[in-house]
Parts: structure tokens; C-alpha cells; sequence
């Protein structure tokens, strides 16, 4: 059956996350409804990367839970997460560089059954980044960053995500690259999928997004509708940088 639009998705609830005796999250609580783009915001050690990595059982938790759709997937592996349809595209973007893109894009599609459904699964990723098209037999590695970052969104895409999780797409992209990025997370919105992602460009990202979620130092201070955050001067000069 599918989840109606305004269903809560995804929901973290007190989540901590440890290294040793470094506490990094200190118990934070997001929700994600069907259909929605939610950004987390905050400085570079805010804790955005180890929330998105602990969603996605590549860390585990200290304490709290993650649900998902209604079950609760903290604590499962990270390939038992995936096959629920939570798909983590890595700030590093982890492409195999001496394969082609064609070859990078069509390892996302792993989990689905039957080539033509890969085709279109294929095609579907060459329509959000035409620029992909001239590239499919190129090595990975002799790719632009902005390209590096479009073929590691398109594998994730793949898989046909349920929500796809986004760790600082814009990052080191120049600004017409961002806005790329950007924009081709406002279609795959409009393709059905909900987003999750962590975003250093406040700016960019509360234009794309619903909801966003500001963090500082392990904690979420604030939370409200994208227009709400970016058109509030306070919360611009404090937290946004803007």
C-alpha cells in the first residue's frame, strides 16, 4: 500500500551517537514526512555527517531509536537498511574510478529486479543530469567533482530509493554546479521520492527543501518551515551565516 503524502517517514527519536567518550549527539529528535525534502543545517562539526551515518546503521547508537515507516531499523546492518529503500549518498561519493559511469550507475541498481527496469531506472538518472549522457564510457575518476557528485546521486537513484539521504551535495562544487545539484533534488521530489540531506550552503539548501533542522555542537536548536528559518533575520545572523 502506498503512504500517503504528510505520513511520517522517517523518525529519529533521541538519538545519541558516541566516539569513545566523545559525545557527538546528544540526543536529537527529526522527522521526515512522505514526500518531503527536510535540510539539516549547521556549521562543519555540528554533528550532521554522524546523524545521516547513524540513520543509516553505519555508526551505531548510543541510545534512542530510528524508525522507518513505523519500524524501527536502529540496529541493523547497513545492507538490511538499504533493502528498505534508505539510500545514503556519502559526502565522499565512494565512485569505483577505474570503472565506467555507466558501470558506477548500474552497480546502484543491484537490488532491482529485471534489465528493463534497470533501463529505466538508467534512463530516468539520464534525464535529472543529461550531462551524464556523453560521459557513460568515461572512467569515473577522470570526472569532474560536479560530475563525480551527479554520477553518485544517479547510483543512488538506481536503486529507486524510498528516501534518499544527501551528506553535503554541494560541497567543493562551484556555484553553478550547486545549483544543479539543487535543482535536480527538486525533481527527483517531484518524481515521489523523500530527501534527507545535510547541507553546509544554508541558502541553497532552505530554497529546495520544506522543513529544515539547525544544529550546533551535537544538538538541534531549531526547527520550522524552510520559509520560516530563511526570512527570520534573527536565525539568519545567529545560525545561518547569512
Amino acid at each position: 500500500m502506498d503512504v500517503k503524502e504528510g505520513h511520517v517517514f522517517l523518525e529519529i527519536r533521541n538519538m545519541k551517537v558516541g566516539y569513545g567518550a566523545v559525545e557527538v549527539l546528544k540526543g536529537i529528535s527529526l522527522q521526515v514526512e512522505k514526500g518531503k525534502v527536510v535540510c539539516l543545517l549547521g556549521a562543519n562539526g555540528a554533528g550532521k555527517s554522524t546523524a545521516l551515518r547513524a540513520l543509516s546503521g553505519l555508526v551505531p547508537l548510543t541510545s534512542g531509536e530510528v524508525l522507518f515507516d513505523g519500524q524501527r531499523i536502529d540496529g541493523l546492518q547497513p545492507h538490511h537498511i538499504v533493502r528498505k529503500g534508505v539510500i545514503h549518498v556519502p559526502e565522499e561519493r565512494r565512485l569505483f574510478p577505474e570503472m565506467g559511469v555507466q558501470e558506477n550507475l548500474e552497480m546502484g541498481a543491484y537490488l532491482v529486479k529485471g534489465h528493463g527496469k534497470v533501463k529505466e531506472s538508467l534512463e530516468e538518472v539520464l534525464t535529472i543530469f543529461p550531462r551524464l549522457k556523453q560521459k557513460l564510457k568515461q572512467q569515473a575518476g577522470t570526472l569532474s567533482g560536479g560530475e563525480q557528485q551527479m554520477a553518485a546521486i544517479g547510483r543512488a537513484l538506481m536503486s529507486r530509493p524510498r528516501l534518499l539521504v544527501m551528506d553535503e551535495p554541494t560541497l567543493g562544487l562551484s556555484p553553478l554546479l550547486c545549483e544543479t545539484v539543487m535543482e535536480s533534488i527538486v525533481q527527483i521530489k517531484q518524481r515521489g521520492t523523500s530527501l534527507l540531506l545535510s547541507e553546509q550552503n544554508s541558502e541553497l539548501a532552505l530554497d529546495v527543501s520544506d522543513e529544515g533542522y539547525i544544529m550546533r555542537l551535537g544538538e538541534i536548536v531549531l526547527h520550522g518551515t524552510s520559509q520560516q528559518l530563511a526570512t527570520d533575520d534573527g536565525v539568519r545572523k545567529a545560525y545561518l551565516g547569512m
